[in-house]
């Protein structure tokens, strides 16, 4: 029977681009990258303005001691108002006091009323006034004026120095750092996020994209040889990744000539399936004639007539079951177990060979199982069983032994016989289609069809054991659950 074919692969709309926002994975890590560096020099940026106002106001400070250190080579101590503005002027100061024993003393003075001015000690500064100092120059209006008390370095004998400076001139120098540092910080965010971008664009975005190029293109036609994706041997995840994709096409390519060839058997099998029957039916007319006839030689051969007859009647219908599209889904229902058992073992014509049913299980046991499914499962292994014993030479009759075991959610049915177990060529590829027979002729669809109706019930079909004792598979069932009692 041909497979039916795959729907046709629906077409996806692009996702759409949010405003502003890059689609690729290159502008996205540019973006992101500049970003980032942006956002770390803004927390950078209050630390270092509040650095450069301290670093300002203690230059002012430094220029001050050495406009009183001026005041002191002066003849008796006195200066002019002319050489007073010149060394304020200077030092960019508008008064200068300092402190000794406890007296503090005015120096020098701008002869003009000032208005009161914010203090800031440089002695004891906490960090969140380090930090919030910046921002009070900026943002506390024009025309004011900054005290600052800060330990003299050059007069040795003070106790601190105090000094008044313009607030404007503060301001203007800290917005002019500003617009330096916020240059600088957009200039390395731009030549930064540059360099990231070049770096991940070459070593990981161009072979994400010839790895999804690749995959687009195998999506679109498996067996164009330019699909295939080409692995460049790098070390590190791209290059597994590469290695992976490369062994899973290569394994998909595989699996789809397999599949492809087993579409081409399952047609070719439809084809002559009509023929076939009709050929059989006319050599089992002719059988059904000659054992009619009375002869002792045609009696002795006609059993192995109608089992060659059976066996092809058998492959031809295996091999239609086996192609078809799938099983219907499970009906389940609680199935009772032994009259499965006899029905199956009925049909597996366990008397042509004298072979018997032994049930080790309750009269009324039962499993939870679609009746028609069940049947073709226990059918398979019992007539595999029995076609094993009718193979061998054996002293003792056949048996096939049946048991049932219940597990918390499980039906556990071991069906076991006397055989003379599975030879080793067949137990590696036990459950596969067309190569799991241990039968010389067979086609091994019985266990792999037998299998795939176990675990449609979302149970499973395995071999327990094997040996010269026999051979033990287990077909396991799930039970539904018991609806809890209400108190």
């Amino acid at each position: 029977m041909a497979e039916a074919a795959p729907p046709p692969a629906t077409k996806t709309a692009p996702p759409t681009r949010r405003w502003l926002w890059p689609g690729g994975l290159s502008a996205r890590l540019l973006v992101l990258t500049s970003l980032f560096i942006t956002l770390a020099a803004l927390f950078i940026l209050p630390a270092a303005l509040a650095s450069f106002e301290e670093q300002w106001l203690l230059d002012r400070v430094r220029s001050a001691e050495l406009a009183k250190l001026a005041t002191d080579v002066a003849p008796d101590g006195q200066i002019t108002q002319e050489l007073s503005r010149q060394l304020l002027d200077g030092a960019g100061v508008v008064s200068v006091a300092i402190q000794t024993d406890g007296m503090r003393r005015l120096v020098l003075a701008a002869p003009r009323t000032l208005p009161t001015p914010y203090l800031v000690d440089l002695r004891e500064q906490n960090p969140l006034s380090w930090f919030s100092a910046p921002f009070q120059t900026l943002f506390g209006g024009e025309g004011r004026m900054v005290r600052i008390v800060a330990e003299p370095r050059f007069l040795k004998d003070s106790e601190f120095i105090d000094i008044v400076v313009p607030d404007d001139i503060l301001r203007a120098e800290l917005i002019s750092y500003l617009w330096q540092a916020l240059f600088v910080t957009v200039f390395a965010a731009i030549v930064v996020g540059g360099l990231v971008y070049l770096s991940l664009n070459a070593f990981l975005v161009r072979p994400m994209q010839r790895i999804t190029r690749s995959i687009e293109r195998f999506r679109a036609d498996p067996e164009d040889p330019g699909a295939r994706v080409e692995t460049s041997g790098r070390r590190d995840e791209i290059g597994r990744a590469e290695a992976e994709l490369d062994r899973m096409q290569s394994d998909l390519v595989a699996a789809l000539n397999s599949r492809a060839r087993l579409a081409a058997l399952g047609e070719a099998v439809a084809k002559i399936n009509h023929d076939l029957r009709n050929m059989l039916t006319s050599a089992q007319i002719a059988s059904d004639r000659l054992a009619a006839i009375g002869d002792p030689k045609v009696a002795q051969a006609m059993p192995r007539l109608e089992r060659a007859l059976d066996r092809a009647v058998t492959l031809a219908t295996n091999v239609l079951a086996y192609g078809r599209a799938g099983e219907a889904e499970p009906d389940l229902k609680a199935v009772p177990l032994r009259a499965a058992l006899e029905a199956a073992a009925e049909d597996a014509a366990l008397e042509k060979d004298d072979v018997a049913l032994k049930v080790e299980a309750p009269a009324r046991a039962s499993v939870t199982a679609d009746p028609d499914q069940l049947h073709r499962i226990l059918m398979n292994l019992m007539r595999n069983a029995r076609q094993a014993m009718a193979a061998m030479a054996r002293e003792e009759p056949g048996q096939i032994t049946v048991s049932l075991a219940k597990e918390p959610g499980w039906s556990i049915v071991r069906i076991a016989d006397n055989g003379p177990g599975l030879p080793e060529r067949a137990l590696a590829h036990l459950f596969q289609p067309f190569a799991g027979s241990a039968r010389h002729g067979g086609t091994g669809l019985g266990l792999a069809i037998s299998r795939e109706l176990a675990q449609a019930h979302g149970g499973d079909l395995t071999m327990a054991q094997t040996g010269p004792e026999g051979t033990v598979f287990e077909l396991r069932l799930p039970e539904p659950e018991k609806p809890k009692k209400k108190s």
